[in-house]
């Protein structure tokens, strides 16, 4: 309930953190351009009076021009302390705290201004002991605001992430559930079948019960995949030929045979190639592919192959269907979750395959070009039983 809670209220955090965002950008921004416009406005001021001053031609206007010099440099903040050559402080402006000539804290903090900047000494008149401009404190605090800028900025980030991974998780709830009935549908709606056969029939239909006992026994392997998600991969030796046979026997009773006809072909060596790995997982990866194809056969006549063969050191399977092929904008992201081509499917089964096939089992699992239709390439590493 709590997570809940500030999942409720993690887009109104992630506003108000964008809005403090806002404005300490405007506030540092701020700084900077008063100090850039008092600084130039103080210096145009310093300029213009020296200039006037040396050029007066009245008899001590150079004297007076640097006396309203000396008072600018004042009104400018800049600590001043003048000291004689026997060291004693002549004069003193804009200190930080109130003080007589003599107070040994002025001589302390002419020694603090001499670490911050080298003092002007001139043998006949003394030392100029001098500090930063009063800008400097403004600089300090916009120094503090980008840095509160930029934590501003990593807890947005943040914030946004753990809000779309929040949100991921709960599409892939969604999705894992809705793929579990669908997985559960095509052996559900086959018993659906068989019933009302055996409803509207006086004798029951040939092999009835190898087709019910195999729609009982699908229903419980899928059961089983979702159980096996998160757990250690089951290693054992696995006949890629005869699984491939295997899920050939279980969709061909259960395809359409009268109207817009599918037919599923098995090309597959008798016996192998073998593969290490967990059957249920492999059978659930290849089963997918072989429903996507027969989805993508909707409504039309096609043929399904599932051809089975061995490289150097990796066994194939590849799902061929003759159907309406992918579109090339999804081509490339057909393998993410929540891709589809279908109206009311959810994308999750292709994510699903891919996961067992490679982060599974070390293999591949791939789109192939191919004309007309869809190829799937399965590619497993093979192992000796």
């Amino acid at each position: 309930m709590r997570r809940r809670g500030l999942r409720r209220f993690a887009p109104v955090l992630v506003v108000l953190l964008v809005l403090l965002l806002v404005g300490l950008s405007a506030g540092s921004g701020w700084i900077v351009v008063r100090h850039f416009r008092n600084d130039a406005t103080a210096i145009s001021r310093l300029y213009a009076g020296v200039f006037a001053g040396l050029n007066d031609p009245r008899e001590g206007g150079a004297v007076d021009a640097l006396l309203a010099l000396g008072e600018e440099v004042r009104q400018a903040g800049i600590p001043l302390i003048v000291t004689d050559t026997a060291g004693r402080v002549t004069a003193a402006a804009n200190l930080p705290f109130e003080a007589a000539l003599d107070d040994p804290r002025v001589r302390a903090y002419a020694a603090h201004l001499d670490r911050e900047n080298p003092p002007i000494t001139d043998p006949a008149m003394g030392t100029l002991h001098y500090g930063p401009v009063s800008a400097k404190r403004q600089l300090t605090a916009l120094t503090i605001l980008q840095a509160c800028l930029l934590v501003s900025i990593v807890g947005v980030g943040v914030a946004a992430w753990r809000n779309a991974m929040a949100a991921q998780r709960d599409r892939l709830w969604v999705a894992m559930a809705r793929e579990a009935a669908h997985q559960m549908g095509t052996p559900l709606m086959s018993l659906q079948g068989w019933i009302e056969q055996l409803r509207s029939r006086a004798t029951p239909p040939p092999r009835l019960a190898e087709h019910l006992e195999a729609d009982a026994e699908r229903l419980e392997r899928v059961a089983q995949r979702f159980e096996r998600i998160g757990r250690e991969v089951r290693r054992e030796p696995v006949d890629a030929g005869g699984l491939a046979r295997k899920v050939a026997e279980y969709f061909r009773p259960r395809l359409p045979t009268r109207a817009n006809r599918i037919v599923l072909v098995v090309d597959a060596p008798d016996a192998g190639p073998t593969v290490l790995g967990d059957p249920i997982l492999i059978e659930w990866a290849l089963e997918s592919l072989v429903k996507n194809a027969i989805d993508a056969l909707q409504g039309r006549e096609g043929t399904i192959t599932l051809h089975v063969d061995q490289e150097a050191d990796a066994a194939t399977i590849r799902v061929m269907d003759d159907g309406p092929g992918i579109p090339g904008e999804l081509r490339r992201r057909i393998f993410e979750p929540g891709i589809t081509t279908k109206s009311s499917g959810w994308g999750i089964g292709l994510a699903l395959a891919r996961r067992v096939v490679e982060d599974s089992h070390g293999g591949e699992l791939i789109l192939e070009s191919s004309e007309p239709g869809a190829t799937f390439l399965i590619r497993i590493p093979t192992h000796a039983a």
